[in-house]
C-alpha cells in the first residue's frame, strides 16, 4: 500500500491528518461553518491548532452548535457557564470576543447578504486562490488580502482576528489552498 503524501504540518496525529485530508483548503460556502471557524481560529490565538481541534466538540457543545444567533444572545450568565467548562480554552477575553463577534457576524450578514459574500468581496474576481507551494514549511503566515480583511474586521469591532489568524482562517475555509504541490490532498 502506497503512503499518501501530506503537508508536513499535520504529522501522524489521526485527528490532524483527518482535518488536513477532509477539511483544510476545501472551500466553505455555509455561514454556519464559517462562524465555527471564526470561533475556533480566534480561540487558537497563541496556541497550536491541534489543541483547538482536540477541544472542537466541546466548543460545539458550549457554543450552541455554532449557531451564531444563539451565541449572539449569550448573557453574562451564559458566558460564566462556558468559562467553567475545562473542555475549552477558558480565556475570558476570547469567550467574550466570541459572543461579540457573533453579533458582528450577524451585522455583516445583513449588510452583505451572507458572511461568505463579505469575505469573497476581498478576493480577486470573487474566487478562491490556489497557491503553488513547493514546500509546506514555506507557507506564508499572512497575505495582502488577510491584512485587508483583518483591518476591515477590526474596524467593524471583531476581536482576536488579526492578519495571521485571518490567513489561517482563509486556509481552513478554502479561500486559499496552500496544500503543497506534492500533497495528495491538493
Amino acid at each position: 500500500m502506497q503512503t499518501k503524501k501530506r503537508c508536513h504540518w499535520c504529522g501522524n496525529d489521526d485527528l490532524y491528518t483527518k482535518y488536513h485530508d477532509e477539511e483544510w483548503g476545501k472551500e466553505v460556502y455555509d455561514d454556519k461553518i464559517l462562524f465555527e471557524f471564526l470561533i475556533l481560529e480566534a480561540a487558537q490565538a497563541g496556541l497550536s491548532w491541534i489543541t483547538i481541534l482536540r477541544k472542537r466538540e466541546n466548543y460545539k457543545r458550549l457554543f450552541a452548535d455554532f449557531d451564531f444567533e444563539k451565541v449572539a444572545a449569550f448573557t453574562p450568565r451564559d458566558i460564566e457557564h462556558v468559562l467553567l467548562d475545562s473542555g475549552i480554552i477558558r480565556n475570558r477575553l476570547k469567550v467574550v470576543a466570541a459572543v461579540n463577534n457573533a453579533k458582528l457576524f450577524i451585522n455583516v450578514q445583513r449588510e452583505f447578504g451572507s458572511f461568505y459574500k463579505y469575505l469573497y468581496a476581498f478576493m480577486p474576481n470573487g474566487k478562491s486562490i490556489k497557491n503553488d507551494i513547493l514546500d509546506s514549511k514555506q507557507t506564508p503566515a499572512t497575505s495582502v488580502i488577510s491584512d485587508e480583511i483583518a483591518k476591515d474586521m477590526r474596524k467593524r469591532g471583531f476581536k482576536f482576528f488579526g492578519s495571521t489568524i485571518c490567513y489561517a482562517f482563509m486556509q481552513a475555509i478554502g479561500m486559499v489552498n496552500d496544500h503543497a504541490i506534492d500533497c495528495d490532498f491538493r
